[in-house]
């Protein structure tokens, strides 16, 4: 039976256990032997615990000691290809409504924010799926503020039956994730029988007396009840669950941290990890004083917590937005993301305005309805030809999702590698679906040279071959296969 008191927040969450790690790491940060065992156990891809991690985190930090820095970083990079190859998921969020009660001070949706509110109607959550779908993206997170009268479960619960029932040429969307307030366990159910895909929430900072400092007012000011939502997701049936913290809040070693002690619950509690974990940095937003926020995180900052949660934390999907600017991510994905966006809008309607004013797949945004400013414009098609560029192979895939691969049965694939003999057929399979339907004659030549040549890290002569007749078959004008 599941014993709600010794689930609380503060029995996971602990601000002293913390401290002590933060201080043990503090204390080995110059044990070059330490360090080297620490990745030697990442390389097993077992994961590390949290007094490990600290040592890594501040290790990083370690300015006369660079070469154990690139060691990190590299060990970072071959992890990374292990679990997921050369794998790019792509997806777009999709805001349907920025109506808030919550008076977040580091949010652009917050109550008192002059921000124009919208909430879409049906029929404009079609439109802007028709929109997203012009792009190709076949996978959506469906976004939110938190008002129970303007924006309540039936609301979007109906947005996602809009969303996956809206086709566009060859285009649909396959997966939804939500991103919702913290809710009831009745309300969890409800998300996972609407077909949910993975259920993310944003823990913002794990530092209590930060947390209570920046949510004054609103459902969200209760520390408990939101650091507890993943926790009734999961015992209302949702088995992918994603978290992460907004770094640039509180000191980001103390989030890492406090992230570890969050994946280490999860883990004890349910057998199932984080499916993702989010990195978003504080960025600007209307209504919002960056200069109130002493602790934003620095690039090199975020390339440490981007190196040390991908050894921490070798499963989990890692995912990164357009908060970043276009040449930066580029250069982290190599550290441990596996996600990213492309063409993302973060205001309400604004895909659909963006082909109504003739910018089809146009990185520009109106930020009127926008939750925060993007700042990686490029539409999705160049963010998923740079990829293919820099070598990565952009994935439209979501066959896990559809086939049942979900919960604990993904995490026995991922922990293992053993995911990438389902992955890397299907990422090129969705490759080739998206080049021939939205790709100019440069995306195309760029994609079948890399399927070519990623064909032949199919070991499988079964799977190849298969392989190889799916491939002809898209070709001639069919779809979604999948392994």
């Amino acid at each position: 039976m599941f014993d709600s008191k010794s689930n609380l927040a503060e029995n996971f969450i602990s601000h002293d256990e913390i401290i002590k790690v933060l201080d043990f790491g503090k204390d080995h940060m110059n044990d070059t032997e330490m360090v080297k065992k620490i990745l030697k156990k990442a390389e097993s891809l077992s994961g590390l615990d949290r007094y490990e991690v600290s040592v890594l985190l501040h290790a990083c930090e370690n300015k006369d000691n660079q070469a154990l820095r690139e060691g990190i970083f590299a060990m970072a990079r071959k992890i990374k290809e292990r679990i997921y190859g050369k794998r790019i998921v792509m997806f777009a969020p999709l805001y349907v409504s920025n109506y808030c009660i919550n008076g977040c001070k580091y949010c652009g949706y917050h109550t008192g924010s002059g921000i124009c509110r919208k909430k879409l109607t049906q029929q404009e959550v079609a439109e802007e799926c028709r929109a997203i779908e012009a792009m190709g993206h076949k996978r959506i997170a469906l976004e939110a503020g938190e008002d129970p009268k303007n924006c309540d479960i039936d609301y979007i619960i109906e947005c996602m039956k809009t969303a996956y029932s809206t086709k566009n040429g060859n285009g649909e969307i396959r997966r939804i994730n939500v991103n919702i307030a913290a809710a009831d366990e009745d309300i969890y159910r409800k998300l996972k029988e609407a077909g949910i895909g993975t259920y993310i929430l944003f823990q913002e900072t794990y530092h209590k007396p930060t947390y209570e400092k920046l949510h004054p007012s609103g459902p969200k000011s209760d520390y408990e009840y939101h650091t507890t939502a993943h926790d009734r997701a999961m015992r209302g049936g949702i088995d992918d669950v994603g978290i992460g913290v907004l770094y640039g809040l509180y000191e980001y070693k103390y989030e890492v941290i406090g992230t570890m002690l969050h994946v280490k619950h999860l883990e004890d509690t349910f057998g199932v990890g984080p499916h993702t974990i989010s990195i978003p940095r504080v960025k600007m937003a209307e209504d919002v004083d960056l200069s109130l926020f002493p602790n934003i995180v620095t690039d090199e900052q975020f390339k440490t917590i981007i190196a040390v949660i991908r050894l921490a934390v070798p499963y989990t999907g890692m995912i990164i937005s357009t908060r970043e600017e276009q040449n930066f991510r580029d250069e982290i994905i190599s550290l441990g993301i596996s996600q990213t966006s492309g063409g993302s809008c973060t205001g309400v309607g604004g895909y659909a305005k963006r082909i109504k004013c003739g910018e089809c797949d146009s990185g520009s945004d109106d930020q009127s309805t926008a939750q925060f400013k993007v700042s990686d414009v490029r539409s999705e098609a160049e963010v998923s030809k740079a990829l293919l560029k820099n070598g990565y192979i952009p994935s439209f895939c979501t066959a896990c999702y559809r086939a049942g691969r979900t919960g604990d049965r993904f995490m026995q694939l991922a922990k293992t590698g053993d995911i990438s003999n389902c992955c890397l057929p299907n990422a090129m399979l969705t490759l080739a679906e998206y080049a021939l339907d939205y790709g100019d004659d440069e995306f195309n030549r760029l994609t079948f040279d890399v399927i070519q040549k990623e064909r032949e890290n199919i070991l499988d002569e079964k799977v190849r071959n298969k392989f190889d007749e799916y491939i002809s078959l898209i070709k001639s004008g069919q779809r979604d296969f999948r392994f």
